[in-house]
């Protein structure tokens, strides 16, 4: 047994790891009489990867079938992200819906039904995927898509791996003239104004926003948002940027609030309004220049917070939140603010119409009262918290967040995944 956690490095626990190299391979796994959970490249940032018995997935990485006149493209669900892109991006072709980290196996982004900045526009990627090859919980391998098997479908796409093995992905990618994007940034003095810039650029493809979380009124919540759109014209190309690497864990103190308040006074100043060319890479992806960034947090890690509130008294619920982080003097690393769409019928896909807020807090007890103190505040405004991001929700908050979790049960027991797909996190939110 190997020490194991999620991105955030809080809690590990010792795991036994398998490696599957096929098809019957996973059909043997998904039948041993343990629980055990399908795991990617590790980016779920707490335990929802993490189980006694864990199946790498990495060695299933390989592309099955690529149409480049319709986009349409079948891969192994260990395919990462990175891997996919720098094969269609040359030939004309991007994801439909991208998470900010492209260190993420297609698989994992399935199952945590990722969303991207373009969600008020595009939905999740779920709802561009056409067909999921399966290993059940009985051995049995299927094929489950919108039309067949369709529960099966919609409870595995953000299911958190907890209805089967996920062995193949058919998706829809959408075309691009080029590998630049046009964007455009915005400063706003307040949250006030922030919002009122995400609904003027409501009809952006692309929109997210930096926050400031650390500077008081009438300063509260400033921030830049982004805005972007594939540009026109360009270069077809997939260039990777250099890669720094943080080569250790750092002090605890280095990211006190002194710092952090010095930091957002100079992200904010930097940004100049008005429109600029960008790479795919470096706004999708700011984060991926920095390996190993979650050294960042030191030995104890991170959580992070990520929730959405719907849209009818947002802004009272962010400036609560933001007010409280303040006065609890657990100042956020990384506050990231977006706006949502329609939720789709996938029982437990995150996005929801309103406003999500992504929160990046180092371990520790003050942020953990912090955050208990949140999710009571999240849950009666009828908002909920990223079952990706987290490693430490209770069961009563999850039920009350996703109210379709019963339906969600009763598709995994018709499957045969009760009793054979479980991580810390099911049992930590009371799924069977």
């Amino acid at each position: 047994m190997t020490p194991c956690s999620g991105w955030g490095r809080v809690n590990p626990r010792p795991v036994h790891t398998h490696v599957a190299r096929d098809g019957q391979a996973l059909a043997a796994l998904a039948q041993l009489p343990h629980g055990l959970i399908a795991r990617g490249l590790g980016r779920s940032y707490g335990d929802s990867a993490v189980a006694d018995h864990v199946v790498a997935m990495q060695g299933l990485d390989w592309l099955q079938s690529w149409d480049p006149t319709t986009g349409v493209l079948a891969c192994a669900a260990g395919l990462s992200l990175d891997a996919l892109l720098a094969f269609v991006v040359p030939q004309g072709w991007f994801l439909p819906v991208t998470p900010g980290s492209r260190f993420v196996t297609v698989g994992g982004a399935v199952a945590s039904d990722v969303h991207g900045k373009n969600h008020h526009l595009h939905g999740t990627l779920g709802q561009h995927v056409l067909a999921l090859d399966m290993c059940l919980g009985n051995g049995e391998r299927v094929t489950a898509s919108p039309t067949a098997h369709a529960d099966l479908f919609a409870a595995t796409c953000g299911g958190m791996g907890l209805t089967g093995i996920i062995e193949s992905v058919r998706l829809q990618l959408q075309p691009v003239a080029s590998s630049q994007m046009q964007v455009t940034q915005h400063r706003a003095p307040h949250l006030e104004a922030l919002l009122e810039a995400f609904a003027v650029h409501a009809h952006a493809t692309y929109s997210v926003a930096w926050l400031d979380a650390w500077s008081p009124a009438p300063r509260l919540g400033r921030g830049v948002l982004m805005v972007g759109e594939h540009a026109a014209t360009g270069p077809l190309q997939w260039r990777a940027p250099r890669t720094w690497t943080v080569p250790f864990d750092m002090p605890p103190a280095l990211l006190g609030a002194p710092l952090l308040r010095a930091f957002n006074a100079w992200t904010y100043a930097r940004a100049r309004p008005g429109a600029g060319v960008q790479d795919l890479i470096p706004y999708f992806y700011p984060l991926d220049a920095l390996a190993q960034w979650n050294r960042l947090y030191g030995r104890r890690g991170f959580y992070q917070y990520q929730f959405v509130v719907p849209p009818e008294g947002a802004a009272a619920v962010l400036r609560r939140v933001l007010q409280a982080i303040q006065e609890a003097r657990v100042p956020p690393l990384l506050a990231v603010l977006k706006a949502f769409g329609p939720a789709n019928a996938h029982p437990l896909s995150f996005p929801m119409a309103g406003y999500t807020l992504a929160l990046d807090f180092a371990a520790s007890e003050a942020a953990l009262a912090l955050m208990n103190t949140l999710d009571d505040w999240v849950h009666n405004a009828g908002g909920r918290v990223y079952l990706t991001k987290d490693a430490r929700l209770s069961a009563r908050h999850f039920r009350q967040g996703y109210p379709q979790w019963e339906a969600f049960e009763a598709v995994r027991a018709k499957y045969h995944a009760v009793g054979r797909f479980a991580s810390h996190q099911s049992r930590r939110l009371g799924l069977a």
